[in-house]
């Protein structure tokens, strides 16, 4: 009698860079092989081929390992579709970097050097602190109330029911046009949701042309989204107002009613058009109006 060979299984966590920037995770991810191992390569080809992913950067296979495991039934479906796949929809703050035109730029340096450090620990250890120096309008970041409004809440006081494990959906809006109108949003369900306006303009990051006609939501746009109950609203562009109209109806009128917003996203399209999580959680910064963010998607694909 022949023995029936094991069935192998790799378990493995990934990590895709974009190339016009962002990028998603993907930890714990089961797939059945053939034979007793699988080059990172070939992992890497599965991945983007079955998520169908455009525009890719690097991609790392990490934390990788073989395991002897019965393999699922086809019916079943595929180990790396069921997963939960973490999409990161932030740009990177480094040094020098300009997010709004008359503002200054970030400063990140050292404030203790690992060389500087040995001299106050034993030998052979050493640590490095780090310093930036920055306003709070860099990269992405959310606006809270206090941005527009004295009396409203400040970064510190945003309830993190407001900014984690929202409810997300993609609004796709017109490429051939500047202004998002209220249409854009009126056959969708907002209520509750993080409403996420993917233009595409963050193609155009670090680059001038991303301070120049840059999309934006419209006054009717903003008082539809809050009538219609939505609980963030976020922008893959420069500003979510008309930066060539002084009275920021979109800001005052989001902000005033505790809609918080996000601006500055990049890889919205990375996202299905509902059924994701949504994070947009910032430091507890007391009187702050807007800071940093590290926005990010779970998707369960």
């Amino acid at each position: 009698m022949v023995a029936r060979s094991e069935e192998k299984r790799v378990v493995f966590d990934f990590e895709v860079d974009f190339s016009n920037g962002g990028g998603i995770q993907g930890q714990g991810f089961r797939l059945d092989i053939d034979g007793d191992d699988i080059l990172d390569k070939a992992l890497a080809d599965y991945i983007v081929e079955d998520m169908r992913l455009l525009m890719v950067g690097e991609v790392r296979i990490l934390n990788k390992k073989v395991i002897t495991e019965k393999h699922k039934r086809a019916e079943q479906g595929d180990a790396l579709s069921q997963g939960t796949t973490l999409i990161n929809l932030s740009h990177t703050i480094e040094d020098g970097l300009i997010t709004y035109k008359g503002l200054p730029a970030p400063i990140i340096c050292d404030y203790l050097s690992r060389e500087e450090s040995r001299a106050h620990y034993s030998e052979g250890t050493e640590f490095h602190i780090g310093k930036i120096e920055m306003v709070a309008n860099t990269g992405t970041y959310i606006d809270s109330p206090f941005h527009r409004f004295a009396e409203g809440m400040d970064i510190a006081d945003l309830p993190l029911s407001s900014v984690a494990d929202l409810e997300g959906v993609v609004v796709w809006a017109d490429p051939d046009a500047r202004a998002v109108t209220k249409a854009a949003f009126e056959d969708i369900d907002i209520w509750g949701k993080a409403v996420l306006v993917h233009t595409g303009w963050d193609r155009h990051w670090k680059t001038d042309q991303y301070f120049e006609g840059h999309p934006f939501l419209t006054e009717d746009a903003a008082e539809f989204l809050k009538k219609a109950g939505a609980k963030l609203v976020g922008i893959d562009s420069l500003n979510i107002d008309d930066t060539e109209d002084g009275r920021r109806p979109v800001h005052t009128t989001l902000l005033g009613a505790d809609i918080p917003v996000v601006e500055h996203m990049c890889g919205l399209e990375h996202l299905p058009d509902a059924g994701f999580r949504f994070f947009a959680v910032p430091a507890k910064v007391q009187g702050m109006g807007t800071f940093p963010i590290q926005a990010f998607a779970i998707v369960n694909s």
